[in-house]
């Protein structure tokens, strides 16, 4: 377990002793919450406003005044928390200057951190895999904000009560847009020992996928109460997990199923492109188990690597670069997940086509993108929607192309809209979790980059009324594609 740091009176940057009923830049100073290894938390209410939105003030522990890492690392969370935004993060309020005092204002998230029910490991399965797939959905959204968080660990996240997973702590991130301070301060590898990815032991702090290497370890030491890589403090103890592999899950728990294993092992592979390529992936597959592609690793009990595999890992790794990305969010546009939703009561074949084809050229043109569902090679896969026993229809692409997200057509144009705006407009949902569409239902869990909308010609009523693909082109906060038919072929 994580060590609690022993308690100390919260004291400002002028090294005056902070206390309650204390104002400081109109915010005033209510209850001591906790004590971090980096900062104190005070519960504080604005002066003004004394009855508003719960707020918790976030100081920095500077210790005689000179604590490099303490303050660069606060900077650092100064400068990224104002550029974030959505439910996956605390909202940002306010912040004060070094030259006086300190600190950050924000939303006060209520109940404890995830930490907590490490004490409790191993968790049932469906706990695991469903902090999986909240954390990674939160992931997914942070990323898609140019921000790598680098320091995933229980401590760092919380849950609002609509089930939503919070991040917290940015003092260890990187910002595609900004400067990377710790960077350039600092000539050892940052991060929290048991969860630092390969790269982020190589100095590598740019590559999202870091995060999901992270979270692959949260999942097994939840999943088994074992962490498998230990808990090194020293880069020589760091440098290991380039070239050990962790014992299979399954060996401390026979009861997980393979699924799962294939997911958490590649969650913890030492090169990233060997990884789930987003956490939207990850959310996905934590989601869709059926769709999961096994390997040796899903059927793997050996509980260690042999040790001609490891001097052969470990000759590999001597000198090994690291292949680095350009950003975070690149690398996450590099791999969308495609939705196309018709209109399949009214459409027409030639419309159907025409989405089938459109689905088809943009996965040629994006080898990341999310393979579809189930079904033969040439015929639809059709399922039934548990809510009302409606037909979906799901394309299936040929076998060896790009991966994609099954494209769904649900019944009827105002489903079809609200299907593929609240799947893209809630970039991820939660499960779960509520939303304001038209069917709460159709608001999916996994993430949408890209909705491929078939769109039936339009007519005098329909230009009178609106179309549904406008509809959906203008709640999207995603790329949408429109698809008609040619004229004539309906």
């Amino acid at each position: 377990m994580e060590s609690e740091p022993v308690q100390q009176e919260p004291v400002s940057s002028a090294g005056q002793r902070l206390q309650p009923g204390q104002v400081i830049d109109g915010f005033r100073l209510e209850e001591h919450l906790h004590q971090g290894g980096m900062a104190h938390l005070w519960r504080v209410t604005r002066v003004d406003a004394p009855d508003g939105t719960p707020l918790i003030m976030k100081v920095p522990r500077i210790k005689g005044g000179d604590d490099p890492a303490t303050i660069v690392g606060f900077e650092v969370e100064q400068m990224i928390m104002p550029t974030l935004s959505g439910p996956h993060v605390p909202k940002f309020v306010a912040k004060g200057d070094f030259t006086r005092q300190p600190y950050i204002v924000m939303e006060h998230i209520p109940g404890t951190s995830l930490r907590a029910r490490f004490d409790a490991a191993p968790l049932p399965l469906d706990e695991v895999i469903e902090i999986g797939s909240r954390v990674a959905t939160a992931l997914h959204e942070l990323h898609r904000q140019h921000v790598v968080h680098l320091d995933i660990k229980p401590s760092n996240i919380m849950f609002r009560p609509t089930g939503e997973a919070v991040l917290v702590d940015f003092g260890l991130s990187r910002h595609d847009r900004l400067p990377d301070l710790l960077d350039e301060e600092f000539e050892l590898p940052m991060g929290t020992g048991p969860y630092m990815s390969p790269e982020q032991v190589q100095f590598v702090r740019n590559d999202p996928r870091s995060d999901l290497f992270a979270l692959g370890v949260l999942m097994y030491h939840l999943a088994t109460g074992e962490r498998p890589f230990g808990n090194p403090n020293t880069v020589r103890g760091l440098r290991q997990r380039l070239f050990r592999e962790p014992v299979p899950p399954r060996v401390h728990r026979p009861d997980m199923p393979p699924w799962l294993q294939e997911v958490i092992l590649r969650c913890l592979a030492v090169q990233p492109a060997d990884r789930h390529q987003t956490a939207a992936q990850l959310a996905f597959d934590l989601q869709h188990p059926a769709q999961v592609t096994l390997t040796e690793r899903a059927e793997k009990l050996q509980k260690k690597t042999g040790s001609l595999g490891t001097i052969k890992r470990w000759f590999s790794a001597i000198g090994a670069e690291p292949v680095t990305i350009v950003s975070a969010a690149e690398q996450t546009e590099r791999s969308p997940i495609l939705l196309a939703a018709v209109d399949v009561a009214g459409a027409t074949p030639a419309l159907l086509e025409a989405v089938r084809h459109t689905v088809q050229r943009l996965l040629q043109t994006e080898p990341g993108a999310r393979r579809p569902a189930g079904g033969d090679e040439d015929e639809p896969h059709r399922h039934r929607r548990a809510d009302g026993g409606r037909w979906l229809q799901q394309a299936r692409q040929p076998a060896g192309q790009a991966q994609a997200l099954g494209a769904s057509a649900a019944q009827g144009a105002g489903a079809a809209a609200a299907r593929a705006a609240g799947r893209a407009h809630h970039l991820p949902r939660d499960r779960g979790a509520r939303c304001g569409h038209r069917d709460r239902r159709l608001c999916a869990q996994e993430p949408v980059d890209h909705v491929v909308m078939g769109a039936r010609s339009s007519g005098g009523l329909r230009r009178y009324l609106g179309s549904v693909s406008a509809e959906v082109v203008s709640q999207c906060d995603c790329t949408v594609t429109v698809v008609r038919a040619a004229a004539g072929d309906d």
